[in-house]
């Protein structure tokens, strides 16, 4: 199951690299002379873009076969769902933490859809569930 992006956070990224893109091809093609700093403008078109079309593809996180995923470029941080010891709701931020890791889960760039999908795997974890309002509870 894949829990995608927001349709405005793929839209921003996109707009974005077509912004770069623009900027880029008129200093490239309107000058003389290019220096490395135009080519910095045309580095950063690749990484706007780049950045857009791999979150598209693979989107926010992937869960299968008991296992959770982040779809980063260069980072995948996975955790197995039955190693998770406790499961925390905190400033619009799912954590699940294991013995050796943690995942924090941004819950404001998860489409609604996708996120009550992710709502649904989490409550079946059978760990120590916390949320912020029930732990400033628990002080008082």
């Amino acid at each position: 199951m894949k829990i995608k992006y927001t349709k405005k956070r793929l839209r921003v990224g996109l707009i974005f690299g077509l912004i770069w893109l623009v900027y880029s091809l008129f200093l490239l093609l309107s000058k003389e002379r290019v220096t490395w700093i135009d080519y910095g403008f045309a580095l950063l078109t690749v990484v706007y873009l780049g950045t857009y079309f791999y979150e598209r593809k693979y989107q926010y996180l992937t869960i299968k076969d008991g296992v959770i995923g982040l779809s980063r470029p260069f980072l995948k941080k996975q955790i197995t769902l039955s190693e998770v010891i406790q499961f925390k709701k905190f400033a619009g931020d799912y954590i699940l933490r294991t013995k050796e890791e943690e995942l924090v889960i941004n819950t404001k760039i998860i489409e609604s859809d996708s996120l009550v999908a992710l709502s649904k795997v989490l409550e079946q974890l059978q760990v120590e569930a916390q949320s912020a309002e029930e732990k400033s509870k628990s002080f008082n």
